[in-house]
This record gives C-alpha cells, structure tokens and sequence, in this order.
C-alpha cells in the first residue's frame, strides 16, 4: 500500500509541476503579448527561465526514473531552447544517486537463478556508473566462464529495482501532460505531443529491456566489423537476462576527458573531427545510429599496435557502450537528409527547405517563400563559420536575425516525423561533444567532404533529375487543356463559390460572437488559474484573480454593442 502511495504522490508531483508552469508560460509568454504587455512580460523571461529549470533540476533528481532522461533532453536542445534552461540542466546524468548494494545484489540473484558468488569470482559493490535506469558494476568471471568466453574483467549491468512501475508511472504522466499541449494551437499546430510522447515512451521501454540493447550492440557492432575506429564490447550470452546484462570491461579514457587525451598523446581536434565523421556514417551510410553518445557512452581507447605519426596508422579508435537507445533511420528520411546536408554545404536556402520539406518537417501546405528567403540570408552571412569565429560576431547582430527567423520559423506549421527525435538529439551531442573537444571546431569541415562523397554516389541522377522535370513540366501542359476545360463547366454549373461582402460582414459578426465565446473561456482559465496557484503562490494567483475580471467584462461589454442593431 506504501508503495502505490509512493507512486500516486509520484504522478500527482509529475503533473502539479508541468500544470503550474503550463499556466506560468502562457500567462506571460501568450496572454500579456495578446494584450499589448509584451515587454511586461519580456521583463523577467531570463530569471523566470532559469527559476523553471532549477525547480525542474531539483524534482528530476528527487524523483530519477524518466525525469531524468526528459531532463537530459531538454539539456540537449540548445538549438530551441534558451541557455538559462540547457545549461541549468546539464551534468544532470552525473547527480544521479547510486541504489544501496543489498538492492541491486537482491535483484541480479533474483534475475539470474544463483547467487552473486557462485555467478562471479568477484562483483565490486562500489559502482562504476550510476544512471537514471540501471547501474553498473565491475566484477571478474569465474575460471569456468572465463575459460569458455575468453573474457576475465566485465562489467555487470543491473537495472535499478522497481524501476518498470516507475517508468509506468512516469509515462501516464507524461501522456496527460501531452494531451493538455495538444489543446494548445500555439503547439499542436507544430508537433503531435502525443505521438513525440509514445516514441518517447517505445524508447524508454525498449531501453529497459536489456535483451534488446544485447541484440542492438550486436547489430552496432556488425555494421562497423570491418571499421578500425570503431569498437563494441563483446558480450557475456551465457547470462543474460532482461534486467541483468554482463559484457566485457572496456573502460578507458572518456571522450571528452581533454587532459587525459593529451597524457595519451592523442590530438582532440582528431578525436573531434573523426567522431562526427563516424556519427555521419551512422546516420548517412548504415541507417541505424547511437541515439544517446554523451561523454559516459564513449570511450577513446589507445591501441599498442599503432605507430603514432606513420601515415595510415591509427593508434586510438572509439568505444561505443550502452546501446539501450538506438533509433533507424527509413529509406525515404534518409534520401530526405541527404539533400539537406547537400543544400547545406552548398549554401543553397532553397535547397535546404526543399530537404526540410522532404524529410517531412514541413507539412505540404507550408508556403515556405519567407523561410527560403531567410535560409539564404544565414548562409549569406554565417555560412562556414565555426564557432569560435561564431563567437566574434556581434550578440546584437545575432540576435536582430534570431527575432526575425524565429518570426518565420514560427508561423510555418511543423511537424516531427517518426525517429526525428533521435537525429536531433544525437546530432545535438555530437555538435556539442566535438565543440567541446576542440573549440575551432567546424562542422562545416565535417559536412563538406561528406557531402561530396554523397554527390559522387549520386553520380549520373543530375541528367535523370532534369529529364523528371522536363516529364512533369510536359505533364502540366498536357493536362491544362482538360483543365481549362473543368472551370468552364463548373462555371456553366453554378458550382464556383465566389466572395461577397454581405457575407464578409456575416462572418464578422461570426467572428465577433466567436470573441465573446473565447472570452468567456479565458475568464474561466484566469479564474480556475488561480485558484489553483493561490496555495503556491499567492502573488500570481491572486494577480491572476484580478486580472480574470477583464475577459468577463469584454465579453459582457461586447455582446450589448453587438445587440445595438442586427447586422445589415
């Protein structure tokens, strides 16, 4: 009974926060714009922000379990969310505080059928790593396992108890929390809350079943069998269950570890360079992608056989770990994002929203004119640019652009297709790890060659592209007759609708009746708002009691004007 309690006070402080800060970010981020106070509420945005994400910080440590994961997210979006959030958030994996031994050794005997004594010859009780889903242990196999595996030092990775109700729980939550956006036009006319929430939820569900992360290494590591920079630990069959999994101990020096790198006599610039080309592989050339390659998920692993400095030699290669997440990427999203990394190397804007258009971001009635014309304006003046040369250009100048082309970006009705949730995110590690590692770094250094790679491989389609043209254009004009002649019949028929102004001066008292009604319904919202908020905060609630009365008196005044005589 503790524990369903447990889990009740769980969802309903899940849901507390999103509703009190749902209500918060449309107070000063929809409402006071709407009613001329836009710089009211521009005021305190950065402190507001920063106070949203330290709230946040506190409930994801306090609770693990998903939050975690949402959190490192949100960490990671540091193209659509502001700094005060991205970096309140980050290290967040790092906080994450360990499970007692007891509990873990009691879930791995429980998972393997024999003690932990009799499963290894030593289990460290210490963690090597503690993660918002499971922890890791180092630990030695016996002679037996050790003579049949060839392995001796492993790890043992051993989910955290009880962690599948959390994980229930915490995607009931979240589902809720989506469908109270998806009543918010401002959002679902750009992404489908629910359906980011249910791939959201297959990853997570998919990321605790170790059994699939066991085949998702060994299809990892099949698709990089004949790459020298890769590596994937090899795995321990004989016992895997799918709360426990036991793999060979790679440990080495950590991607992002700077120093130890340089002990190692390895060039992070290299390192930085090489990594977005294997991430680049991953996405362009295999199709299937590690969709979470933060800093503990990467190694860099000297190798004794190289010669440093003989050309050809490489003395390092990457290893890869944790294959929990991992995401595919479809023939046709494919196709689409290559064109898009075509178009950006060549600075073409057009070509960059066509891609975006492909790859299914776009909706097909997006008149995207505006967004060609602004796409061709940031290549004009920031094309090739890294980011320490990013860093010299004036903030004003920045963000002037940054006003406008969010203007654009946000009156363009977007969408979020399947899987493109884990491109991003693990592009947006693998820009900010590479940047990390050398702060010259330019992705462009990175997308150019590949991009010629890619046209190379498209060799021959250039002349096939324009014959598909020269067919759809003649296509166009032998149907236009046909055409022309549909209109003239529709004419003759009565059935082409035409605009009048009596019925323009109907639809606006529609629209004025339509005001009133939306009225009325914020009324309701500032009212219920806060009520609600009075027991958190009674400044803004009762600020929002106050305000309530406005709406309520619109709606009242409006409707005796509209009642003064019948429209004409």
């Amino acid at each position: 009974m503790t524990d369903v309690g447990n889990m009740r006070a769980r969802s309903r402080r899940i849901l507390w926060f999103a509703a009190r800060h749902l209500v918060q970010t449309w107070w000063f981020e929809l409402f006071l714009p709407r009613i001329g106070l836009a710089r009211v509420a521009a005021r305190g945005r950065s402190a507001r922000l920063q106070r949203i994400a330290q709230r946040f910080h506190v409930l994801a440590v306090d609770l693990g379990g998903l939050m975690i994961k949402v959190g490192q997210f949100m960490s990671s979006r540091l193209d659509v969310l502001p700094p005060e959030i991205t970096k309140e958030l980050e290290g967040l994996q790092d906080e994450v505080p360990a499970v007692p031994f007891p509990a873990i050794r009691a879930l791995a005997e429980a998972e393997l059928g024999v003690t932990l004594e009799r499963a290894f010859s030593f289990v460290d009780p210490t963690p090597l790593a503690a993660a918002s889903l499971g922890q890791v242990h180092r630990a030695r196999l016996s002679e037996t396992d050790a003579a049949d595996t060839g392995l001796l030092d492993v790890v043992v990775k051993i989910q955290r108890p009880g962690i599948g109700t959390i994980v229930d729980v915490d995607l009931t939550a979240l589902r809720r929390v989506a469908s109270w956006l998806s009543h918010i036009r401002l959002v679902s006319d750009r992404v489908d809350m629910p359906a980011l929430v249910e791939e959201f939820a297959f990853t997570s569900l998919e990321e605790i079943d170790y059994l699939h992360e066991a085949a998702s290494a060994e299809q990892f590591d099949q698709d990089f069998a004949d790459d020298d920079r890769v590596s994937v630990p090899e795995l321990v069959w004989e016992r895997p269950t799918r709360r426990v999994l036991t793999l060979q101990d790679v440990t080495a020096i950590k991607i992002n570890d700077v120093d130890g790198l340089r002990a190692a006599g390895i060039d992070p610039a290299e390192v930085a360079n090489d990594f977005a080309a294997v991430m680049f592989d991953q996405l362009f050339v295999h199709g299937y992608f590690h969709a979470d390659p933060h800093p503990g998920n990467i190694f860099v692993t000297p190798l004794s056989a190289g010669v440093p400095g003989a050309p050809g030699s490489r003395d390092w290669k990457f290893t890869f770990i944790d294959f929990g997440m991992m995401g595919d990427v479809p023939d046709a999203l494919r196709r689409g994002l290559v064109k898009l990394l075509i178009a950006a190397a060549s600075r073409d804007g057009k070509g960059m929203v066509d891609g975006i258009r492909q790859v299914g971001v776009l909706l097909p009635s997006a008149d995207t004119a505006e967004l060609e014309r602004a796409m061709t304006k940031l290549f004009a003046r920031f094309g090739g640019m890294g980011f320490a040369e990013l860093q010299d250009v004036d903030p004003r100048e920045f963000r002037a652009f940054a006003i406008e082309f969010g203007d654009v970006v946000r009156s363009l009705p977007f969408q979020l297709p399947e899987n493109f949730l884990l491109i991003v995110r693990a592009m947006s590690l693998t820009s900010g790890m590479c940047s990390s590692l050398d702060p010259a770094f330019n992705i462009w250094n990175s997308v150019e060659p590949y991009s010629a790679q890619l046209i190379r491989a498209e060799g021959g389609n250039v002349v096939q592209a324009a014959a598909k043209q020269a067919m759809s254009v003649a296509g166009v004009i032998a149907r236009l007759p046909r055409r022309l002649d549909n209109l003239t019949t529709r004419f003759e028929e009565g059935t082409v609708s035409v605009q009048t102004p009596r019925l323009e001066r109907r639809l606006v008292g529609i629209e004025r009746t339509g005001r009133q009604i939306i009225s009325a319904i914020l009324f309701a919202a500032l009212l219920i708002g806060g009520i609600l908020l009075r027991a958190e905060d009674v400044v803004i609630g009762t600020v929002l009691l106050a305000v309530s009365a406005l709406p309520l008196l619109h709606a009242l005044f409006a409707g005796v004007v509209a009642r003064r005589g019948p429209l004409p």
